[in-house]
């Protein structure tokens, strides 16, 4: 992750859940009062953005608070485990406790269920991949914590990649005209990968020398056909309806890669929960 833009996606975040101030705790407690903030686990869970991203969340509200303790990304949390200590003052540390959590609860959530998806495809060799369909604002953060899920990420943006898609082909009329107007216009060093939805439209990306064709909501049956009529010429992503219930069966069809939009759009947050000590 960009430290600096992490910084900036941070102070954003604390602006817009403090407002004007924070009417409750600026009322009750003093500047003065110093306390202890820490974040426990209530449930079990691939930990991540504790240490990277929550220890940032209170350092930017106040960097007089100190983080003397915060677990690292990718370490295995049970119930009751102690994730991260931080101590300053009492008034900043609730400031900065939800979106803190938020963000920690959020990111643990997409590791765990990347580790999930990874583990139930072992030891075959595919790639478990990430798509764009992330929470508007955090598309970096998320990313970040299926790669510590053990996942890997496909396109970051639009400019991070070719991918001729349905609309694209039905714009062009075909998949050759949408990927010769694609050479004409990418280095030579760049992959293009398109869309298929059908046999025909694979073997009409075979012919055009595609270097990834993406197998739309397939069967396993197709994608089976598909490895066979490939025949290594090109990789082959799997795509659309991937659960945890299906994706063994996937990846033993022998693509190369399983994309999953549940990844990120599905996730359930970690239970994580912040008590306050005095000092």
């Amino acid at each position: 992750m960009d430290v600096n833009i992490l910084k900036k996606i941070i102070e954003k975040f604390l602006c817009e859940d403090i407002g004007s101030g924070d009417l409750t705790s600026e009322a009750t407690i003093t500047q003065e009062q110093s306390g202890t903030a820490e974040f426990v686990a209530k449930g079990s869970f691939v930990v991540c953005g504790v240490e990277t991203v929550a220890s940032l969340v209170f350092t930017i509200q106040n960097p007089a608070i100190v983080i003397t303790q915060a677990s690292r990304d990718k370490t295995l949390a049970s119930p009751g485990d102690l994730l991260l200590t931080a101590k300053g003052p009492v008034q900043d540390l609730l400031k900065a406790e939800r979106v803190a959590l938020n963000l920690a609860q959020r990111l643990c959530g997409i590791a765990t269920l990347t580790a999930q998806f990874v583990e139930n495809v072992k030891p075959l060799p595919v790639r478990i991949l990430d798509t764009r369909k992330t929470t508007p604002g955090l598309r970096m953060l998320e990313k970040y914590a299926v790669r510590v899920g053990g996942g890997y990420n496909h396109r970051f943006n639009l400019a991070d990649g070719v991918l001729i898609k349905d609309n694209h082909i039905q714009a062009c009329g075909s998949i050759k005209d949408a990927v010769d107007r694609m050479r004409e216009k990418v280095p030579h060093t760049m992959k293009i990968e398109v869309e298929a939805s059908s046999m025909e439209e694979v073997r009409e990306c075979l012919n055009s020398s595609v270097d990834i064709i993406m197998l739309d909501n397939m069967s396993t049956d197709q994608m089976r056909e598909a490895v066979k009529l490939a025949g290594g010429r090109a990789l082959l992503e799997a795509s659309g309806g991937m659960s945890l219930d299906n994706v063994r069966a996937v990846a033993e069809t022998g693509v190369d890669y399983i994309s999953a939009g549940a990844l990120t759009h599905s996730a359930p947050a970690c239970d994580i929960s912040m008590r306050l000590k005095s000092p």
